[in-house]
């Protein structure tokens, strides 16, 4: 099994020869394979799409339980961040900065489209009564986002030392608890400035 590279930013009929060859293992790409640095990082995010959401689409395809299936997704995108550091950062948009703002705003529908994928094996979860059933899931499938996306920004933060993959499953029913910090500090800030004692925490 061999790798192999391209000359150009165009395939001659040799090279496409070639990587059709059962011996092709892959391609390496380089900035000379790019008419500009916005292309190659479409090629990335075009990569990390395909990939991710062909991932997902087998996970909900096969997995019969919806709070499985949040976990498997969650270990998942965990997991694809563990081993492609240099995706994480453009999933993150810290290697975007300066960048054409297609390249984020791609990047933000991603993450969309994530949330989506969450929030609708929520609902199947609660169909299945797994966990308690709410009018509304999106509240829970963005806490669960925004789980997902901090574990991809301590990792890359830290150098990549600090492990996205907790030792736990996703905290799928520790959701709820987290919801209702939300409403019980906004009530806790309220008494304390009727009471004359200041905020607690930033000011809502």
């Amino acid at each position: 099994m061999l790798v192999s590279g391209v000359a150009g930013k165009e395939l001659t009929a040799q090279e496409r020869d070639w990587l059709q060859h059962p011996a092709c293992a892959g391609v390496i790409l380089f900035t000379r394979n790019f008419a500009s640095k916005a292309q190659m990082f479409e090629g990335l995010i075009e990569f990390i799409e395909e990939t991710l959401f062909g991932l997902i689409n087998k996970i909900t395809s096969e997995e019969k339980s919806g709070v499985k299936q949040l976990e498997a997704v969650g270990a998942m995108l965990l997991g694809f961040a563990q081993k492609n550091r240099g995706m994480t950062r453009v999933l993150i948009g810290d290697a975007l900065v300066h960048e054409n703002e297609r390249l984020q705003l791609r990047i933000n529908q991603l993450h969309d489209r994530v949330e989506a994928t969450l929030k609708q094996a929520l609902r199947f979860a609660a169909g299945q009564n797994e966990i308690e059933p709410l009018p509304d899931p999106s509240a829970r499938a963005n806490l669960m986002m925004s789980f997902i996306a901090g574990r991809w920004h301590q990792y890359a933060k830290s150098g990549f030392k600090r492990d996205p993959l907790p030792r736990e499953p996703l905290p799928v029913h520790h959701v709820d608890g987290v919801l209702q910090m939300g409403p019980n500090l906004a009530k806790t800030r309220g008494m304390r400035k009727a009471a004359g004692l200041g905020f607690v925490g930033p000011p809502a």
